[in-house]
């Protein structure tokens, strides 16, 4: 049985059930925010670290949401910013430039069992690693996670016209690359 956002969130605010309260939360979402961030970084123990990274913050920013929007957005919005974080860093981090970095996730991608699918899959992740992150971010969202511009717009704190145009232009970008290869 799945536990509603408010039941969680009842339990979190009541200090004798806190901690069962953030068990809850986790158990219930901890996939799905792996998930989203798994197809930003690519590398699963980054992805990991994020997801832990995103729960602790969760941990210490509860008092602070609102109820706004589901948990699911919130959390998502914090995952997506660790993730875009963590990219950032990292190209600063190594300095990689941009075609360096790219072409690190593109030998990754090409690693026998690193990902699961086969080559359009393949294609399809090498073709998603040419586009800005913001664009494959909302490419995601939008093509492989189904939610609605709504959603995206609370996610990203983005208007839903600037998603559309991202997303139109991201599924441009990959319709040229796919095409050309």
């Amino acid at each position: 049985m799945k536990t509603s956002d408010q039941e969680i969130l009842s339990l979190i605010q009541n200090p004798l059930s806190r901690e069962m309260g953030f068990r809850q939360l986790i158990q219930t979402y901890q996939k799905k925010v792996y998930h989203v961030i798994r197809r930003m970084v690519l590398i699963h123990e980054d992805a990991d670290d994020l997801t832990q990274n995103t729960f602790i913050k969760a941990y210490h920013h509860i008092d602070r949401f609102q109820g706004h929007s589901s948990l699911f957005t919130w959390l998502y919005r914090i995952a997506t910013n660790e993730a875009l974080g963590f990219i950032e860093k990292k190209k600063k981090r190594f300095f990689f430039s941009i075609d360096d970095y790219q072409e690190k996730l593109e030998s990754y991608v090409d690693q026998a069992g690193s990902l699961d699918g086969d080559q359009i899959q393949i294609k399809l992740q090498k073709a998603l690693l040419t586009l800005p992150d913001k664009q494959r971010l909302v490419f995601h969202l939008k093509y492989q996670e189904d939610l609605t511009y709504d959603q995206m717009s609370e996610i990203t704190g983005t208007s839903v016209g600037a998603l559309k145009a991202s997303y139109h232009h991201a599924v441009k970008k990959i319709e040229l690359s796919l095409t050309t290869e």
